[in-house]
């Protein structure tokens, strides 16, 4: 039986607003956090991630705040990421209402922190953040990127993926640097390369721009598929990306 593919939207949070860009930059006010997680829960979105794209220390507080006065109204799975550096901060995010967590840049400088999470709290618990761009100085075609895209790595993305799983990776969010905020579909080439290797289920994230775009990314074999901008503007709703998937044979919950 194949399982439902998950439709997830994603709130790039930033000093407790949410924040839509093009390829990371030019951030631009979105609404607020918990106003929009009400919505997307009533609209039957499966589950939610926040990331928090200026993740310093003095936005940290804000964040707990967020995750629990979400998690109170939600009764979905709620996926936190950016700035976990330890795994005491995991403890703090779960502790504070979240189910998952997404980690990026610090598994890259400390692959030791994802085996550490994923051995104290389950694999279920930790999500691989990958933002990645194509590029030709790897054998894959893709390079892994740090710092929201900021800065680019000398780690092919194949490469990285199968040590992220060896170390105990949950989930991959693959978030495709090129396409984000582009909306012209999403990097249909760089899922089926991370399906072709991943046993664990691949979350496709970067370049939604209308209903249309989920079929594809689940052929491509992404098991959940995440947007932001398209869901925030009320340009395609929960419902309209999941018929959008039923009409090419996809289930959904």
């Amino acid at each position: 039986m194949s399982l439902a593919i998950r439709v997830i939207p994603c709130l790039d949070v930033a000093e407790g607003r949410v924040v839509k860009g093009v390829n990371f930059l030019n951030l631009k006010d979105a609404g607020d956090p918990i106003e929009l997680a009400s919505r997307y829960y009533r609209d039957g979105a499966d589950e939610l991630t926040f990331l928090d794209v200026k993740a310093t220390v003095d936005n940290r507080s804000t964040m707990y705040d967020l995750v629990t006065a979400c998690a109170e109204q939600l009764f979905i799975p709620l996926t936190v990421g950016g700035g976990i550096r330890a795994v005491d901060d995991v403890a703090r995010l779960l502790g504070a209402g979240a189910d998952k967590v997404s980690v990026g840049s610090a598994g890259i400088s400390n692959p030791n922190l994802l085996s550490e999470i994923a051995n104290r709290f389950g694999n279920q618990v930790l999500v691989i953040s990958l933002d990645l761009k194509r590029s030709a100085k790897t054998d894959s075609g893709f390079v892994v990127t740090t710092h929201g895209g900021r800065e680019e790595t000398n780690l092919d993305a194949i490469t990285w993926v199968k040590q992220t799983i060896e170390l105990g990776a949950g989930e991959l969010l693959v978030n495709s640097i090129d396409a984000d905020g582009t909306r012209e579909g999403f990097d249909l080439e760089m899922l089926a390369a991370m399906r072709e290797i991943s046993p664990v289920p691949v979350i496709a994230s970067g370049g939604a721009g209308s209903a249309a775009d989920f079929a594809p990314a689940a052929k491509a074999g992404a098991n959940a598929i995440l947007a932001a901008s398209i869901f925030h503007e009320g340009s395609v709703s929960i419902a309209q990306a999941k018929q959008n998937l039923r009409e090419h044979g996809f289930e959904t919950r």
